[in-house]
């Protein structure tokens, strides 16, 4: 369903504003009013209208482990054979179908752009389909059929560890070589909702010249890299044993530091990487809700900015799907660590769900409600029993009480693809998750 206009009560446009009207054609926003009032066709909503929200780091299909590893003693290792078992069952049709489901679950939450983090690129034995790229095509067609916008992060994935070969189901993440690799991804189109960008996926999966040679690729085409980086002191420690450099030195030494690079998580790092990440002006990633149900640890979001990296969030393993959660989580953990209230403001905190998050995965044109930007918009309810209270503050209200719950629309390039509180296609979601579940069920 195409928008013409949407009244608000309040919308977020780097500060609060009061009766807006934002006008849309062409999938882009054309004209902002404040201080009016709606007219005959416009959609008119109570709530606060956000930048639509980004989850700039999935793995979709993760999504299906929940309730499989939540009791008993473990750490990310033991939940990481958990995840290798449901890898091994997925085929281009399930995976499409889970996709789908997840995609949708995150457009009722909110979210308008995912950067899906994709390194299941084989068939289980680790034999390429007919269609290399099937199951990345499963990813662009679960998000058409959901209504998100994409960037699809083709991973490069060539060992076990650093001393290891790929096996067992590792075999399916692998192409063997750089080589194979690229010449693998040159096949992918992109389209009006569908962007790409590459990735590294560990300093453990990918020796240093391989680095090498991805970084130079991305580069080349001004495509944005992403890396999981130090979200475990074991792979830390080992790539200190096996190379004499922590991760992001190794990263920098191997040329993939820069603008248009990302690290996803960034938990455990030391002064010099922190120092070498904000002279290379980077963004990291943080997975809050992944990173405390896996237990990794609490990432140093302040030192980071204060470094000069900006800092975008992601659901990651969809232990839940609420970027706003993921906001307000970089604030709360850093409250944990510091004793200290306030280190990201309600402005800080949006940027990271929003614009922060669209130049992570190369979409500089959403993020922002402003003329000329992609008409990507997220409404949130405020007088749900959660967002009720001063009405002063309503973006603070929003940021750190509102849940993916409080979501009412979310508007993709104009079109709504929640109206009050349902998928406009798929209702609440909650079929497609039962069927995909089913999907995957040992």
């Amino acid at each position: 369903m195409s928008l013409g206009a949407l009244w608000v009560r309040t919308a977020w446009l780097g500060e609060p504003h009061t009766d807006v009207r934002i006008v849309m054609s062409g999938g882009r926003i054309t004209e902002i009013q404040t201080g009016v009032g709606p007219q005959a066709d416009d959609v008119v909503r109570n709530g606060l209208a956000i930048p639509g929200l980004v989850n700039a780091h999935s793995h979709a299909f993760h999504r299906m482990l929940r309730g499989r590893s939540y009791d008993g003693i473990g750490s990310f290792w033991s939940w990481q054979r958990e995840m290798y078992r449901l890898a091994e069952c997925l085929t281009p049709q399930s995976y499409e179908r889970v996709a789908t489901a997840v995609f949708t679950e995150m457009v009722l939450a909110g979210i308008t752009t995912v950067g899906e983090f994709h390194y299941i690129h084989h068939d289980a034995d680790g034999t390429p389909y007919a269609d290399r790229n099937a199951m990345g095509e499963a990813l662009v067609t679960a998000a058409a059929a959901s209504g998100i916008r994409l960037t699809l992060i083709d991973v490069c994935y060539l060992r076990g560890w650093f001393d290891r070969p790929v096996s067992g189901v590792q075999r399916r993440f692998s192409d063997g070589s750089v080589g194979a690799w690229r010449d693998r991804i040159a096949g992918l189109q992109a389209s009006a909702t569908v962007r790409h960008a590459v990735a590294i996926h560990s300093v453990r999966a990918v020796a240093e010249h391989d680095i090498t040679s991805v970084a130079s690729f991305a580069r080349s085409r001004a495509m944005p890299l992403h890396a999981h980086v130090s979200e475990q002191p074991r792979e830390n420690a080992a790539c200190i044993e096996h190379t004499g450099l922590t991760p992001t030195a190794l990263l920098a030494r191997a040329g993939a530091i820069g603008n248009l690079f990302t690290a996803v998580h960034a938990t455990h790092l030391e002064t010099d990487d922190l120092a070498t990440l904000g002279a290379g002006g980077v963004t990291a990633c943080m997975c809050p809700t992944t990173e405390r149900d896996l237990g990794d640890g609490i990432g140093p979001s302040t030192e980071l900015i204060a470094a000069g990296v900006a800092i975008a969030v992601g659901s990651d393993s969809q232990a839940t799907i609420d970027i706003l959660e993921e906001m307000r989580l970089v604030e709360l953990h850093e409250r944990l660590v510091t004793n200290r209230r306030g280190s990201h403001s309600t402005a800080d905190l949006l940027r990271m769900g929003t614009e922060n998050g669209a130049r992570s995965l190369g979409w500089p044109d959403t993020g922002r409600i402003e003329v000329g930007a992609l008409a990507d918009i997220t409404v949130v309810s405020m007088e749900s029993v959660r967002t009720t209270g001063d009405p002063r503050n309503v973006a603070s209200r929003a940021v750190f009480s509102a849940t993916a719950a409080d979501v009412t629309d979310t508007i993709v390039g104009g079109e709504a693809v929640v109206l009050d509180g349902n998928h406009v296609r798929h209702g609440d979601g909650v079929a497609l998750a039962r069927e995909a579940q089913a999907l995957v069920a040992e």
